[in-house]
């Protein structure tokens, strides 16, 4: 604890710091309110509540008084203090309604959220600041009945516990119906005090939104047996679930922890990365990819992870992926580590199917034990990525978990995913160690059998084939006439993925620009960012407004506009104008439908660009990272690239600019 106190003190602490000091251990009361003020990255955040008039006059604000003298009455706070903590109370959800548009209902559960943040007994623009950070950062997106973070857990259900997921499914017992308030207070709905606050300890110390999920997943595999055996009707059973939150002891928090840990470690990274739009800033979250989970038929694995995971040491998800398109595209050319199976015997002739599958697990059994490369635990089935030869590959699937088999994923995009994937890295040429990684059979179309049976579950993977057909591929993509421009595109969707690099002490990895200390630095983009935070992080205060592109341009304060093309993640462009003022950045995003208008889609302050960096290969694609330096080091807040025409230029302005402002603020 002293340990504690004296980091706190000194200032300038970030969650690192404090959570390699607590490891686990539960917080001294006195000492909460600093922590998770740094958990939620409120700490010398300005007072948004002052200016505001503090009206109460919203047309349900009866409702919202109502609730918050209930919540008054249910704390232990001494009477003496109690208006003045409701009025805190109430202006907190009234400002919240009113900067954010949106309508109060008791339904919402804000009171169960703002519980334990008033045993912290924080000033009003502190209480303001963590339900606002909490609301912003750990509560998903749609979190309401058929909501689609309801049908992300049913999937993730489905992977760890294959017997429940389909017993809750038969019942119509959907996780919504139970889980609601579990999610949309984080447990406080139900938990008491002591126990909520030593959740949110965890919880928040975590930083990661996506493990209340795992939380989640272990009081439902801990009432399991009770579900299983009973025999009430749904209305009891949903009650009794919904309540079990209640049951849990401040004894049990470490292990709920430790447990959610382990199921956390065996869930494909993808489970995450695929849907992180459900947490952070409403700006953000229309993502492009807006599949419909409640269609899922199980949870989904990007390929670039099912091509990393077999590769690293350790404990995490290693896949056993099983290749179901038909025999003669999978001798056209497979992943090398693949088994086959094809889904087309299902139908035509069951009993070698019943075969295929079980050498399918015997096949498995052997890569396991033998710690070879293609061995996991996971089954990951890869289609062909076309939805109507797909249709015999879902039939499959359908099998294995009607088999209750746990740990069943599809293959994302299926194999024209994989070849896109592959084709995208060998942008850098093919000798990057991956050209290994798709075999051919071609020549010997009766090997079909022989590869069913589990001999070779690999196909004759002889390096020459694979290299020719690597190439193909790649000659394949060219003459679609792919230009580079959109090669490199795709390619940056990778940037995030790490490639075995030998790094040299020739790579210049972004030096300090003119020994500034506050500030950026400008660099080659050698190096493959992990960490890198999506610009889905950003904060949401700016709403999306509609602007007039040439207005915009003319305005007095416009000091450069260059038109460039926005470059997401998943290699989406967007046509769009980034336009530079005395101190700030912004892109406007052209709205195709509407010529001649924009959205704002960002507004970032040139003090807060850290790193600008571009690729050796591809100058004109550039990564411009916020965030802020502090004594712990620089903390990248939100990322965004762009593809603009004769970049230099455009970049030795804006970093004249920048000099500008950190001058400014140095004099």
């Amino acid at each position: 604890e002293k340990d504690l106190a004296d980091a706190l003190e000194e200032g300038g602490c970030d969650l690192e710091t404090v959570r390699n000091i607590i490891q686990g251990r539960q917080l001294p009361a006195d000492l909460r309110a600093k922590v998770w003020k740094i958990a939620l990255n409120v700490v010398g955040k300005g007072g948004s509540l002052a200016s505001w008039d503090g009206s109460l006059d919203l047309p349900e604000q009866s409702i919202i008084s109502k609730d918050c003298q209930e919540l008054i009455d249910q704390s232990s706070v001494p009477e003496e203090e109690k208006s003045e903590l409701l009025l805190d109370i109430e202006s907190v959800i009234t400002f919240y309604c009113k900067s954010r548009n949106v309508k109060y209902s008791s339904c919402l559960g804000w009171i169960h959220l703002l519980k334990p943040l008033v045993h912290l007994r924080l000033p009003r623009s502190d209480l303001y600041n963590c339900f606002y950070a909490i609301m912003n950062k750990f509560i998903p997106r749609d979190c309401f009945m058929k909501g689609r973070p309801f049908h992300l857990f049913r999937l993730l259900l489905q992977y760890h516990e294959p017997e429940l997921c389909p017993f809750l499914d038969t019942k119509k017992m959907t996780p919504d119906s139970y889980a609601l308030n579990w999610l949309g207070s984080l447990f406080s709905y139900y938990c008491s005090a002591e126990v909520t606050q030593a959740i949110w300890d965890g919880y928040l110390q975590q930083a990661d939104p996506f493990f209340i999920y795992f939380l989640m997943l272990i009081i439902l595999v801990n009432a399991k047996d009770v579900i299983l055996a009973q025999e009430s009707d749904k209305e009891e059973m949903i009650k009794f679930l919904e309540t079990s939150p209640a049951n849990l002891h401040l004894e049990d928090i470490e292990d709920l922890f430790s447990l959610a840990q382990y199921y956390c470690s065996k869930t494909p990274v993808s489970f995450r990365k695929d849907n992180h739009s459900l947490f952070g800033s409403s700006l953000l979250g229309l993502k492009d990819d807006d599949t419909d989970l409640s269609q899922a038929l199980c949870l989904a694995v990007s390929v670039s992870e099912i091509l990393q995971a077999n590769q690293q040491q350790g404990e995490g998800v290693r896949f056993f992926v099983v290749d179901c398109r038909p025999a003669e595209q999978y001798n056209a050319g497979h992943l090398s580590t693949a088994f086959h199976l094809d889904s087309d015997l299902m139908l035509q002739n069951p009993s070698e199917f019943a075969q295929s599958v079980k050498s399918l697990l015997e096949a498995q059994k052997q890569s396991i034990e033998s710690g070879s490369i293609a061995g996991g635990e996971h089954l990951c089935f890869m289609g062909s990525g076309r939805e109507e030869e797909d249709m015999y590959m879902n039939m499959v699937l359908a099998h294995f978990l009607q088999k209750n088999k746990e740990y069943v994923s599809i293959a994302k995009g299926g194999f024209m995913a994989l070849q896109q994937h592959l084709a995208d890295i060998n942008v850098e040429g093919p000798e990057n160690g991956y050209g290994h990684w798709i075999a051919s059979t071609s020549g010997s179309r009766s090997s079909i059998n022989s590869s069913v049976d589990g001999d070779s579950p690999n196909g004759s993977s002889d390096g020459k084939g694979v290299k020719s057909l690597v190439n193909k591929m790649t000659v394949a993509l060219k003459t679609k006439s792919v230009n580079v421009k959109e090669k490199v595109i795709s390619f940056i969707e990778n940037t995030s993925t790490p490639v075995d690099r030998h790094v040299s002490s020739s790579d210049r990895v972004g030096k300090p620009y003119r020994g500034v200390k506050p500030v950026f630095s400008i660099g080659d983009e050698e190096e493959y960012d992990t960490d890198e935070i999506d610009s889905s992080s950003m904060s949401d205060d700016d709403r999306k407004e509609v602007v007039n592109i040439q207005t915009w341009i003319n305005k007095p304060d416009v000091k450069y506009n260059f038109p460039c093309n926005e470059v997401k993640e998943n290699g989406h462009m967007f046509p769009s104008h980034l336009l530079v003022t005395a101190t700030h950045m912004y892109c406007l995003r052209e709205i195709p439908s509407r010529k001649g208008l924009a959205y704002i889609q960002s507004r970032q302050a040139l003090n807060s660009v850290v790193k600008i960096t571009s690729k050796k290969k591809h100058p004109e694609l550039i990564t411009f990272k916020y965030g802020n330096s502090n004594t712990s080091g620089i903390e990248i807040l939100a990322v965004e690239r762009y593809l603009i025409p004769n970049a230099g230029d455009a970049t030795k302005a804006i970093k004249q600019q920048i000099m500008k402002v950190l001058d400014a603020l140095e004099s």
